[in-house]
């Protein structure tokens, strides 16, 4: 005995709806996993700013994709071909035309408004940040400089990085930071994954006429791995830099120590040894823990000949 047509839509909703849920908790993901659908987590109120974009922009894709396809399900369940006579035609109507061209429209609109104005946030820059740092890129490496501390010889507070070390740019939670890129050769480009954030350096950006600064603050602290992501030749790919987001008054001290000379070895305080000094955890490790340096030894391979 067949079901009767009052009764087969709603059991088809169940199941539908049961089919949805057992496909979420199968997952093994967190509400804001599963409302995030594959957006990574940031570390910045501006990574936050465009995580709800996308929610928000994937929820009022989805709710469109509903309506059109239960539009489609209605359409070929209850209006199937039932005679030889020609349904009643709309291709002439006015007010139904003017529906589906207006809503569309406003979509786009609402859309590009929410876009505009998140990127008008990641975008915004102070008049006065809490920090500075000026990044400098070359083949294949970074110099990380805070033009506002200087060291006892009265240079900025500089960290460069090395075939044999990773260079840390330790920065403070909860405050305003402003990056200044440039580049010593080529194009790089500055990538922190966890900022959801990327521009690329280029060599005298002053004279190009090109925008090489932004600014964000770290919601947290941690580790963050950074790297370079423009093709910039032989070690593009081991281009790594590494973010270490400290408390403020962690970071004070570590500043302070870097504005200081160590007694050990007569020369200011490397950052390396000025975390060791602070000695604060895992957040204090001397070297990067989200990448590694690389080795710049090629293994050679003698070219074989045969002959008859």
């Amino acid at each position: 005995m067949g079901l009767k047509d009052g009764t087969r839509m709603p059991r088809m909703i169940k199941v539908s709806g049961l089919i949805g849920l057992v496909c979420v908790v199968a997952t093994g993901c967190t509400p804001r996993q599963v409302l995030g659908f594959g957006w990574p987590e940031g570390v910045t109120p501006q990574a936050e700013a465009m995580r709800q974009l996308w929610t928000w922009s994937v929820v009022a894709a989805l709710a469109v994709g509903v309506l059109v396809w239960g539009l489609i399900f209605w359409t070929v369940t209850f209006h199937r071909k039932k005679s030889d006579e020609l349904p009643r035609q709309f291709q002439y109507n006015n007010p139904l035309e003017v529906i589906y061209t207006v809503i569309p429209f406003l979509m786009v609109v609402v859309l590009f408004y929410f876009t505009a104005t998140t990127q008008n946030y990641v975008m915004a820059e102070e008049d006065r940040p809490d920090e500075v740092v000026d990044v400098v890129a070359f083949q294949w490496n970074w110099e990380f400089s805070y033009p506002e501390h200087r060291t006892p010889d009265g240079q900025p507070v500089t960290t460069i990085g090395t075939s044999s070390s990773t260079p840390l740019l330790v920065v403070p939670t909860g405050s305003t930071i402003e990056y200044r890129l440039s580049s010593e050769d080529v194009i790089h480009s500055f990538f922190v994954p966890k900022f959801h954030f990327k521009r690329d350096t280029f060599p005298h950006p002053d004279k190009n006429n090109q925008d090489n600064v932004f600014q964000n603050s770290i919601a947290q602290e941690g580790s963050f791995v950074g790297r370079c992501a423009e093709l910039c030749g032989t070690y593009h790919s081991m281009m790594n830099f590494e973010i270490r987001a400290l408390s403020p008054d962690k970071f004070d001290r570590y500043m302070d120590l870097r504005t200081r000379t160590n007694p050990a070895t007569d020369q200011p305080y490397t950052a390396p040894e000025a975390l060791r000094a602070m000695d604060c955890g895992k957040l204090c490790t001397p070297h990067a823990v989200t990448t590694s340096a690389f080795d710049t030894g090629r293994p050679s391979s003698a070219a074989t000949t045969s002959g008859s």
